[in-house]
């Protein structure tokens, strides 16, 4: 299920819990992912997951103002945690980029003309 239909799901539950799912959520895609030029994509579905999450804590505490949710939730490098659970950051995810090799990987078709006259 995507970061956003986790967060729209309600407010009923903890943090912590919310954090359990959008990090499966996001571990497996950037597991997936890492192997093409995602490094941009990362950054990006950070921001965005962050974003996500910093309105679902507005939505619970309609009444706090932005320090006091700061000061409770966004302590670690503004960081969303509770309980030990932070948000997974996905800038941190090492991308394995492949190089084109052309010419250099063996083609299984090369022998089969020269068997065939």
């Amino acid at each position: 299920m995507p970061p956003k239909a986790i967060t729209k799901q309600g407010t009923n539950n903890p943090l912590s819990s919310l954090l359990r799912q959008i990090n499966g959520v996001l571990r497996g895609w950037t597991n997936y992912f890492r192997h093409g030029v995602s490094k941009d994509s990362f950054a990006y579905l950070h921001q965005y997951t962050w974003l996500r999450v910093v309105h679902w804590l507005r939505r619970k505490y309609r009444r706090a103002n932005w320090g006091w949710l700061r000061r409770h939730y966004l302590a670690n490098a503004w960081m969303p945690e509770q309980d030990g659970e932070v948000l997974f950051d996905c800038r941190s995810v090492q991308v394995t980029r492949y190089r084109y090799r052309g010419a250099a990987i063996p083609s299984p078709w090369a022998g089969i003309e020269e068997k065939a006259s």
